[in-house]
């Protein structure tokens, strides 16, 4: 009874760590739910771009490709080669997933630096890039979750849980352990590390607002891409591991 009652609070203590809010924000209520609106905001802004870049690169496509037609069909040709990589040649049904994720993380985490979302008066909180707040780190990792489980379970069947008595039954609770430390790694080291870089940005321009800065700017753009890439290479890892069945 007392190792019950101490993960019962133990759970109600993660509970009430959950609802600890950092700064103010925006809440939207939409029926019964309470949606968080500086994200859904910037997150739709960054569909808006992906979705207008693409009508853009598919609408009049040339025999001899322009410089624009280039750009796309070498960024296609990067997330096909991620893809290949990690899964391997059953890779093709993946290159959409692990091209969505590159994309719409790579947008947003520039998003923060290149977009001017300060100006935007909200009534409570100010908007930044999605990937700033950790129900999208969280959301985009559990995705990555869900997508390696079902690589797994439509190629194995149910044999895709044996991997977890594997080589030995004595790994089962580390095995199942690893599984959740994915996503959690995932999500924590995307969202920290976009979240240090707006933060250095922010205090450099309040202390030296002229120079200073843009070095710190510049490469806060090169480490946002990194971020990007390395979350796209890993959950295509994730998945080829899931489909091959060792780790």
């Amino acid at each position: 009874m007392n190792i019950i009652s101490c993960s019962i609070n133990t759970l109600n203590g993660l509970y009430d760590i959950s609802g600890v809010e950092v700064g103010q924000h925006l809440y939207w209520q939409i029926g019964s739910f309470q949606v968080h609106a500086q994200v859904l905001i910037t997150s739709w802004v960054v569909i808006a771009i992906l979705v207008g870049s693409a009508i853009i690169a598919v609408r009049n496509p040339q025999t001899i490709p322009t410089d624009g037609q280039n750009f796309f069909e070498y960024v296609l040709e990067f997330i096909r080669d991620v893809s290949k990589t990690q899964i391997g040649e059953e890779y093709g049904p993946w290159v959409p997933f692990i091209g969505t994720l590159f994309l719409f993380i790579f947008v947003s985490n520039w998003s923060g630096a290149l977009l001017p979302w300060k100006i935007i008066q909200l009534p409570h909180g100010e908007l930044a890039a999605p990937t700033n707040d950790i129900n999208t780190t969280v959301a985009l990792a559990l995705l990555t979750s869900v997508a390696y489980f079902y690589a797994g379970l439509s190629k194995k069947g149910l044999g895709y849980f044996s991997k977890y008595i594997q080589p030995t039954p004595i790994l089962l609770p580390i095995n199942i352990l690893e599984d959740f430390t994915k996503p959690l790694s995932l999500s924590f080291r995307l969202f920290g590390n976009i979240l240090a870089d707006e933060l250095v940005v922010v205090v450099l321009v309040s202390l030296v607002p002229l120079v200073v800065p843009i070095p710190v700017m510049f490469l806060g753009l090169f480490t946002s891409g990194i971020q990007a890439i390395i979350f796209a290479t890993l959950a295509a890892a994730y998945i080829g591991e899931s489909m091959e069945g060792h780790h």
